[in-house]
């Protein structure tokens, strides 16, 4: 399985979101040159997230996204899923419905695809935002950490 830009940006854009905007919300400006995406690619991920439920809008000069709910209870999967659709590694009829394809009875592989189908969905919905969200923190202290011993401020 491979995603696009759109799942990776997206999922940029989500972390930095939830990252930025407790405090205030955060404008399309800001999130995309945080993470350089063009502003009119955000426009539609964020369109997408917040048609999915994942994001609000909020009007007015200090206006912007908010996550619409806490990070916590926002997975990886469903900010994937608001952005590719459905994360399945194979387009096979057996993955999508009961009644399945013409050939299902005599498919061996289709094992394979449900294993890979049911291990990306457990991967991509048992990682949450909110770690993210952590993750992302640490990672930007521990750079600044390595800048400031590299100039030799301390150290």
């Amino acid at each position: 399985m491979t995603l696009s830009t759109k799942g990776r940006y997206g999922l940029k854009a989500m972390i930095d979101l939830a990252d930025f905007s407790e405090e205030n919300p955060q404008s399309i400006a800001n999130i995309a040159a945080r993470q350089s995406i063009s502003d009119s690619y955000l426009e539609q991920l964020m369109a997408k997230l917040k048609k999915a439920g994942l994001i609000t809008s909020i009007r007015g000069a200090q206006g912007g996204y908010v996550l619409a709910r806490p990070s916590e209870e926002i997975s990886v999967g469903d900010i994937l899923r608001a952005l590719e659709g459905d994360l399945a590694p194979v387009n096979c009829m057996e993955l999508k419905s009961e009644s399945g394809c013409s050939g299902s009875g005599t498919c061996a592989a289709k094992n394979v695809w449900k294993r890979i189908d049911a291990s990306i969905q457990n991967a991509v919905d048992s990682m949450w935002l909110s770690e993210l969200v952590e993750d992302s923190r640490r990672l930007r202290a521990q750079s600044k950490e390595h800048v400031t011993n590299v100039d030799g401020e301390q150290g």
